[in-house]
């Protein structure tokens, strides 16, 4: 039991204690606090946009950046990931916002929380990895589409009050206000892109955001354009953290909220997992998924309950703190202080940036997110992938992110099923030519060919090749049924079947009763030791001598001349 416990916390110690355990090295102290500055200079904007993109206070993403990004950190299984807000999650907040306010949305993360902390103790860390790559490109160019229509409001300058959550409502919306285009904020806007694009093609350790947001909220205040800023839309932002306070948690916000807050926890772990895997292809570090998980977990609920939004890895924010020299999780916690340092010491300026200037980040960060090249060359492969992209993309825009993910995998997995059960087949030993390839070119022969062995008269010999599972169980009986004159003795070669689920083992109990109904002989060849051990556990040898099981199609035709010359 003690050992138990003691895997236990091996398994789930941060790697933040592990780096204290083995010693922090004096010489990684200048990465970290190099990178964490960087990085907490290019979350500044970046954690303002996704809050407004959000449908909330722009202080609620600096909040985010703040504590989910210091927690996840201190309690991650990464060692050099950041934490915060993220573009994945604009989505369903935005939706959760307009439908239940700030307090559904906090309650909703909460819940995602300790949804994350279950998944990370339940070990689903190496479960995540097995969604497929057309639903993650799916419903990621999905969100970078609908992260884009939330952003030509501002980048126009539209006076609307309130968009619609949908995706044609939103165009609808932008089309009849088609003759109000605000052309400075457009200016604005385009400057922005400009400046973020050519830094990062000439100047790429200068981070492009801060210089936009910096340009154009002199150009606007020194020529006085009427141009909207966060000041104008939300008033001025508070210089400190608020104080912890735990919404009104009933049980009937629960209930309405679950399918919100499954979302969140789904899309916290694919994105978190999915950034520490590209930090350790980046550093040669390996993350550990399930702490990871709990770290998310608990930095999400810390994050609501100073008043800020839902919190996940963020790609790009650790790609930039790695490639500016970070080696532990101290430069996440870094960059999380130095953003309330910003925020404190900086509020006055902050609300001066232009709304323009964050759409055009906004913009920037959809293009990156939209992942055209892998979304092009996945339609141009296998059929079924391509279709699997498209119900996902198309879901995740004209829909719902939730149901645009659940299709997804269910459609992947219902046509994996099919893949497997064309794979998988019953053959007639007795007419097939016993020999397989190796490659497309080389041909191998099998010593335990059919062909090769003298099969006695009323006898038949099947084989099943791949898995033996619910998609190809039917297969079994409808080959006694096409047998017109019903064999003395029935051979079932299993030697390539790896594995056996519960309805094909009802399939093969049922075919020995209906073979021993007509006075047929079953004999099992060449099982393996996983399938017997499934098909004992079963308990179908209560019924099956195993005698009959045997090793190799001799000792089968051996008990079968037994069997011939007692008959």
């Amino acid at each position: 039991m003690l050992s138990k416990i003691i895997n236990f916390l091996k398994e789930f110690t941060p790697e933040s204690f592990i780096v204290l355990k083995q010693g922090y090295k004096k010489e990684y102290f200048s990465g970290d606090m190099f990178s964490g500055i960087t990085v907490a200079i290019v979350a500044l904007p970046l954690a303002m946009a996704f809050a407004i993109a959000s449908g909330v206070e722009p202080e609620r993403g600096l909040f985010t950046a703040i504590i989910a990004g210091l927690l996840i950190s201190v309690f991650g299984g990464s060692r050099v990931q950041i934490g915060g807000p993220t573009g994945a999650f604009v989505v369903i907040l935005y939706d959760i916002v307009l439908r239940h306010g700030y307090e559904g949305l906090a309650i909703a993360t909460i819940m995602a929380g300790f949804i994350l902390i279950l998944m990370g103790f339940l070990r689903f860390g190496a479960v995540l990895k097995y969604i497929p790559y057309p639903v993650i490109t799916g419903f990621t160019t999905g969100i970078a589409v609908i992260i884009f229509s939330s952003t030509v409001k501002d980048f126009f300058g539209f006076e609307i009050e309130q968009l619609p959550a949908d995706f044609i409502g939103k165009w609808s919306e932008y089309f009849s206000h088609i003759t109000d285009i605000n052309f400075i904020s457009v200016i604005i806007a385009l400057i922005s892109i400009l400046i973020i694009i050519y830094m990062k093609k000439y100047l790429p350790k200068i981070p492009g955001p801060i210089v936009a947001v910096i340009v154009a909220s002199i150009i606007v205040y020194i020529f006085g354009l009427d141009v909207a800023t966060i000041e104008s839309k939300f008033g001025s932002i508070p210089n400190t953290l608020p104080t912890p306070t735990i919404p009104d948690i009933t049980l009937e916000k629960i209930r309405d909220l679950i399918p919100s807050a499954t979302t969140i926890a789904l899309l916290a772990a694919i994105e978190s997992l999915l950034c520490a895997v590209v930090a350790d292809g980046m550093t040669g570090y390996r993350h550990k998924s399930n702490t990871e998980l709990v770290g998310q977990g608990l930095g999400n609920i810390g994050s609501v309950l100073f008043g800020g939004i839902a919190a996940t890895g963020a790609i790009a924010r650790t790609a930039t703190n790695v490639k500016s020299g970070a080696k532990t999780p101290l430069a996440g916690i870094i960059h999380a202080i130095f953003v309330f340092i910003f925020m404190f010491a900086l509020a006055g300026l902050i609300v001066k940036i232009p709304m323009a200037t964050l759409a055009a980040i906004l913009i920037i960060v959809s293009w990156n997110m939209s992942e055209i090249e892998h979304f092009t060359h996945i339609l141009k492969g296998p059929r079924s992938d391509a279709s699997i992209l498209l119900t996902t993309f198309l879901l995740t825009v004209l829909i719902d992110l939730t149901v645009a993910v659940q299709v997804g995998v269910l459609l992947a997995a219902l046509l994996f099923i099919k893949r497997i059960t064309d794979v998988t087949d019953v053959e007639d030993n007795k007419v097939k030519f016993n020999e397989f390839y190796a490659s497309d070119e080389e041909v191998v022969d099998d010593p335990d060919a059919t062909s090769k062995k003298k099969i006695p008269d009323g006898v038949e010999v099947y084989e099943i090749n791949g898995p033996f599972f619910f998609g190809v169980a039917d297969r079994l009986q409808s080959v006694l049924n096409k047998i017109e004159d019903k064999p003395q003795v029935f051979i079932l070669r299993m030697r390539k079947v790896p594995v056996i689920d519960a309805t094909a083992m009802h399939a093969l109990t049922e075919f020995y009763r209906n073979c021993k109904k007509d006075g047929t002989w079953l004999i099992l060849s060449g099982v393996n030791a996983n399938v017997e051990n499934t098909l004992n556990k079963s308990g179908f040898f209560k019924h099956f001598d195993k005698k009959y099981v045997v090793k190799n199609i001799d000792e089968a035709l051996a008990i079968t001349k037994e069997v011939l010359d007692n008959s």
